[in-house]
């Protein structure tokens, strides 16, 4: 169903109420992909059992896969039955058509990713699609997000151990993420210290300094992709510094499908889905709750 501008425009200023909140209490907002509905209650119960504000999002796969309408009533309908405060995030969009898509639907957050599509994908021609993003997202304020260069990593369960010497060429600098910043007009900035999509079989390691340096120079808000597989407290520490928002998927993934496993090995002769389904999206919530108690935000929900 269709959303009045008016009513989108009211989501997206308390979207934006609640990133000043973050930055200005130093709490973090859990971004949490979901694949299906079962995802989506696991992240709404975790919300309302803690209290905290988040954001669910969907990248292109899921977008194509459940419908950009489809995901915005049903994250307004468990909204409005859970009590909580949640939005929309469009995670890592690779073109500037489909932010516009989304942007027409409401979501409040966007994400403008435009080396996900094409990894060698130039400066100019990244800031030049990202501020076509920031001033069309104008029209009912939604919150945009970038980065200058591509981010590596997949959202999945990894074998090979971290080349750090390798990813340290793509760490964001303070000069550039300033520079990145201040020419596009993002909301948020996507920062990378460490973090990496996915995860591996060692623990990733964020360089708190280098972060607490971009944090200096930037106005705008920050955010960590990549929150799987990171020792917690470099997420309290990251909130202490003020990044708004920290994206968890490959974590939720991994429960999500260990428990589906353990569950149908234990009920080989049950076929009703609905009956099997439980127990996995009480795996997923305790992941969401657990990071949520990392980043700061229970108790912080405005409702």
């Amino acid at each position: 169903m269709s959303l009045t501008i008016p009513y989108i425009r009211a989501n997206t200023m308390r979207a934006r109420h609640l990133f000043q909140r973050a930055r200005r209490q130093h709490f973090a907002v859990g971004a949490f992909n979901i694949d299906n509905q079962e995802t989506l209650i696991a992240v709404s119960r975790a919300a309302q059992k803690l209290k905290s504000p988040v954001l669910v999002e969907v990248s292109h796969g899921e977008v194509k896969a459940i419908g950009l309408e489809n995901i915005r009533d049903m994250v307004d309908n468990y909204k409005d039955e859970y009590g909580i405060e949640m939005y929309i995030n469009l995670d890592h969009s690779p073109t500037v058509d489909d932010c516009k898509r989304a942007i027409d639907a409401g979501f409040e957050f966007i994400h403008i990713d435009v080396s996900q599509e094409n990894h060698d994908a130039s400066l100019q021609e990244i800031i030049a699609k990202t501020k076509e993003v920031v001033e069309y997202a104008k029209f009912t304020g939604a919150l945009v997000e970038s980065e200058p260069h591509y981010f590596g990593g997949s959202s999945n369960l990894h074998d090979e151990k971290i080349d750090y010497d390798e990813i340290k060429k793509t760490f964001s600098t303070p000069d550039s993420a300033k520079y990145f910043a201040e020419t596009t007009g993002i909301d948020t900035f996507a920062a990378a210290v460490g973090n990496l999509h996915g995860k591996y079989p060692v623990p990733k390691e964020l360089d708190l300094e280098l972060l607490q340096q971009i944090h200096d120079e930037l106005d705008c808000h920050i955010s960590l992709h990549g929150g799987s597989g990171t020792p917690l407290h470099y997420f309290e520490d990251a909130a202490k510094i003020g990044v708004s928002k920290i994206n968890i998927n490959s974590d939720m993934r991994i429960a999500f499908r260990k428990t589906l496993e353990k569950v149908l090995r234990e009920n080989p002769d049950e076929y009703a889905v609905v009956k099997l389904m439980p127990e996995v999206y009480g795996a997923v919530q305790k992941v969401v709750e657990e990071k949520i108690k990392a980043f700061g935000s229970e108790g912080r929900a405005v409702v």
